[in-house]
């Protein structure tokens, strides 16, 4: 199974913030939407870095005086581990887990194609095993 897979069954909208928002504004989008990341882009739809729960937790216990005048780029992560439709779901559940990201944006060239969670990646590890197990069980049953 393959990232695309996932992005098929999920949908490619992606939820994405201005650089020049306020935290107060990204933990509103983030409650309001019910999603643990939003992708940081600049006005051209250029990707820029990512800000997820974790970092508004540490800006919060850090600087909670001033989170409403915190601008997203403070605090967003810039430097990307993406994805490509193309690659194999068990390849980035490792790559997730050895980096300890629960979101990955999924990326052809610059543009954004979607935007997966490690829990997407996890369901669809088990309905790849659920269906494995099931064409066995067949399988066997026939012989």
């Amino acid at each position: 199974m393959k990232i695309r897979d996932i992005l098929h069954g999920k949908g490619t909208e992606v939820a994405t913030i201005s650089p020049e928002a306020t935290i107060h504004e990204a933990m509103t989008v983030l409650v309001s939407r019910r999603i643990g990341s939003l992708v940081v882009t600049d006005e051209k739809r250029k990707i820029l870095g990512i800000i997820t729960e974790r970092d508004i937790l540490r800006e919060c216990t850090a600087r909670s005086e001033r989170i409403k005048e915190t601008l997203v780029r403070e605090v967003m992560t810039p430097d990307l581990i993406i994805g490509v439709p193309d690659d194999e779901v068990s390849y980035v559940m490792g790559i997730m887990t050895q980096n300890r990201i629960r979101h990955l944006p999924v990326m052809t060239d610059e543009h954004l194609e979607g935007l997966i969670s490690i829990g997407d990646v996890v369901k669809a590890q088990l309905e790849e095993t659920e269906f494995e197990n099931r064409y066995l069980k067949d399988f066997i049953q026939r012989q």
